[in-house]
């Protein structure tokens, strides 16, 4: 699995002009599931997200992570993370996890998210989104599990 992150000082989805998850201060993930994962994929990517030190202490340095900032986290489904880029100018999608799996495993990580931290929103599985973000820094990057 793939998370694309972005620590963000306020983040939401819309379907169909209808928000459907928001949050203050945290992490936006837009999440790839690529063929092969599973369960213990989706638990490594989620202990990344809660754990990975992104967030400024007191020095401004990147030593916090997102429950000591008691952020939010805000995941989208993101299949297009899956696409293998390497050649010609359109993307592959032969990677990327079948759409049932991968709703399967999205669902998955949000219900262990929702476990492990009650300040957690979503977008729909494969609905056209809308995402908005105000990017804190901007600070981004590519986790894989």
């Amino acid at each position: 699995m793939k998370a694309l992150i972005q620590r963000v000082k306020r983040a939401s989805v819309e379907v169909d002009t209808r928000e459907v998850g928001a949050i203050g201060t945290g992490l936006l993930a837009l999440v790839g599931v690529e063929k092969g994962d599973d369960e213990a994929a989706a638990d490594r990517l989620l202990h990344k997200l809660l754990h990975y030190r992104v967030f400024p202490d007191a020095a401004g340095r990147m030593n916090r992570n997102l429950q000591q900032a008691e952020g939010g986290l805000l995941l989208v489904s993101q299949f297009t993370l899956a696409a293998d880029t390497r050649k010609g100018l359109r993307p592959s999608f032969s990677s990327a996890a079948p759409p049932a799996e991968g709703d399967r495993l999205f669902h998955y990580l949000l219900e262990r998210a929702h476990d492990a931290w009650p300040r957690v929103a979503s977008g729909e599985f494969a609905a056209d989104m809308q995402v908005s973000l105000v990017n804190d820094g901007p600070v981004t990057f590519l986790l894989e599990s």
